[in-house]
């Protein structure tokens, strides 16, 4: 089952380079960085796009965001071998800006297909980038923490938007608060199993 998952994955990938999705932001980028971790998976994270250290190493959340954020798995009795991280754009934007409205459009189709092959019972967002394609009409100051029911494809999902980590780690009052919202996963968990 993992590896026809694993070649799903590996189509998905296809897809995006035979379909040129984003080509301005390919050509400047170094990899293609899809989503990682367990393809079985109950929770999948879902970024904005990949930095500098993403685009060279080719995974998510490898830098200082991905350390704090493996720090907060690790308090909830969690590690990477045990969830999925993605983005939705899957290319680092130059210097880092934010993923234009239009790039995130593109590359929400090759999301839903990620998640539709991990079938997670729950999705947390990380940041409002990504918080907004499933909440559009929410911002993130006022419902991170709190968990929402949605539905994709026919698949029923809780959905848990948080601050993203670097947001903690730049403003200093977040950190509590994510680290508050982060432990919501715990109880989620148990209250699913």
């Amino acid at each position: 089952m993992l590896e026809k998952k694993q070649k799903s994955l590996d189509q998905i990938r296809a897809d995006i380079l035979s379909k040129n999705i984003c080509l301005d932001l390919a050509q400047e980028a170094k990899n293609l960085v899809m989503g990682h971790g367990d393809l079985d998976a109950e929770i999948v994270f879902i970024g904005e796009a990949p930095g500098k250290l993403e685009d060279e190493a080719g995974k998510p959340f490898v830098g200082a965001s991905g350390k704090f954020l493996d720090s907060m798995l690790e308090k909830i009795g969690l590690d990477r071998t045990n969830v999925f991280i993605t983005n939705i754009v899957k290319y680092r934007p130059p210097k880092n800006r934010d993923p234009l409205q239009k790039e995130k459009e593109d590359f929400l189709p090759f999301l839903y297909r990620e998640i539709e092959l991990i079938k997670p019972k729950i999705i947390v967002t990380l940041g409002r980038h990504s918080m907004e394609f499933f909440l559009p009409s929410k911002l993130i100051g006022e419902v991170h923490g709190t968990v929402f029911d949605i539905d994709i494809n026919g698949q029923k999902i809780k959905l848990l938007p948080l601050y993203h980590p670097a947001a903690a780690m730049y403003k200093g009052s977040l950190r509590s608060t994510l680290e508050q919202d982060f432990l919501k996963i715990k109880k989620l968990i148990k209250k699913l199993n």
